[in-house]
């Protein structure tokens, strides 16, 4: 009889046991059940450039360290002291002895030349040139400690909450790291900026020095050849840090990012993000509502111009980030228009439009002008009072 009651009372524990986990632990298990792959790296990371929508992530908030993708941080602020007028790309640096005495993988820059910021930061996109990144954090900052400083505040500034930069090329220190997360952030941070893509499907160049010496620049990262729409992205390694990689592809109106941290091999690293790009691509869909390339059909009302309306666009395509599988919802799209005068210029902004989906406000875009229109004459007044009258 005793024998009988351990067993019910077993079985209630194990029931009780059983009801907790399916409440508490379900998601857990079906998350680890349908793992559509396992990654052959210490951590990795996939989401939409767009949204910032997760779509793979495994030990993606682990501190490690990332070699040289630590340079894209590097050229964040490189291309941010560009925006800001404070240097252009046909600036010409002169290079310290310092920078150009770094080791690794550099362009070979001659101390006390001078060279084009555009040739140091096409060395450092295309070739992860160390020595070019001191040469233009020096020139920034006045020396790499004061522009290493400046990368940490703009890491709080993103909201990286596991990275710490320690120098601006990623060479081997003490306490210098990141995570997938943060480093996915920060390649989504630099292809912001225009510049970036000048350089970054270049697969061959050089850069000539003075005097005539070249040194040939290969693209570290393979897929901006090999991998189909694949137009950016960075590699690192170290010993510690093993092979790296965080890359950008965009295929129709999807643009993807993928990292890779600590792969065993370089060939690993190429395919392990290749296969999270392609997991991505197949199963996700930027569905777009408005294009930025069509006109409205209904055009905003213009005072005292001398056509009545002018014809308006959004200034930039609103689409909606979703697995290919679901059902697009209900799309509702609503236009408001600005009081304007003429004189009007193409590019104006004279409204907004707002995409309601599923009934709830998804995003609102400006509504710019596509064409001139002038403020009328005397002429035109005159001729207005004809026209009416003739009428």
């Amino acid at each position: 009889m005793r024998k009988k009651h351990k067993i019910l009372a077993f079985l209630m524990v194990l029931s009780i046991f059983t009801f907790y986990f399916l409440k508490t632990g379900a998601a857990f298990a079906l998350t680890e059940k349908n793992k559509p792959f396992e990654i052959k790296a210490k951590a990795a990371y996939l989401c939409d450039y767009d949204t910032q929508t997760v779509i793979y992530a495994y030990n993606e908030n682990a501190r490690l360290p990332i070699a040289s993708m630590v340079k894209i941080m590097t050229l964040i602020l490189c291309y941010e002291h560009i925006d800001s007028g404070a240097m252009t790309l046909d600036d010409m640096i002169t290079v310290s002895e310092n920078a150009a005495s770094m080791g690794g993988s550099q362009a070979f820059l001659d101390a006390h030349s001078q060279y084009k910021v555009s040739d140091l930061l096409k060395s450092i996109v295309v070739a992860s040139a160390n020595d070019s990144c001191v040469a233009l954090a020096e020139h920034i900052c006045g020396s790499v400690e004061a522009f290493v400083q400046k990368m940490n505040q703009k890491a709080k500034e993103l909201g990286l909450q596991n990275t710490n930069f320690v120098n601006c090329t990623g060479l081997p220190a003490e306490n210098s790291y990141s995570c997938a997360k943060d480093v996915s952030m920060m390649l989504r941070e630099l292809i912001k900026h225009k510049e970036y893509f000048l350089h970054s499907k270049i697969w061959m160049d050089k850069i000539v020095h003075k005097g005539g010496r070249e040194t040939e620049l290969t693209n570290t990262n393979k897929l901006s050849r090999f991998y189909e729409g694949c137009d950016g992205g960075k590699t690192g390694y170290t010993s510690e840090a093993l092979h790296c990689l965080s890359a950008t592809a965009k295929r129709n109106n999807l643009r993807l990012i993928s990292t890779v941290i600590g792969a065993p091999d370089s060939k690993t690293r190429f395919a392990e993000v290749s296969k999270l790009f392609n997991f991505g691509f197949a199963n996700y869909e930027n569905k777009l509502l408005v294009s930025s390339q069509n006109t409205l059909e209904q055009g905003v009302e213009v005072t005292r111009g001398k056509k009545k309306t002018v014809q308006v666009k959004p200034e930039q395509d609103i689409a909606i980030f979703k697995a290919r599988a679901e059902e697009l919802k209900s799309v509702e799209v609503k236009q408001e228009n600005y009081t304007v005068k003429a004189p009007v210029k193409a590019g104006d902004i004279v409204g907004k439009i707002t995409v309601l989906y599923d009934g709830q406000p998804y995003k609102t875009v400006n509504l710019i002008a596509c064409e001139d229109i002038g403020r009328k004459g005397y002429k035109d007044n005159i001729r207005d009072m004809l026209d009416k009258w003739t009428s």
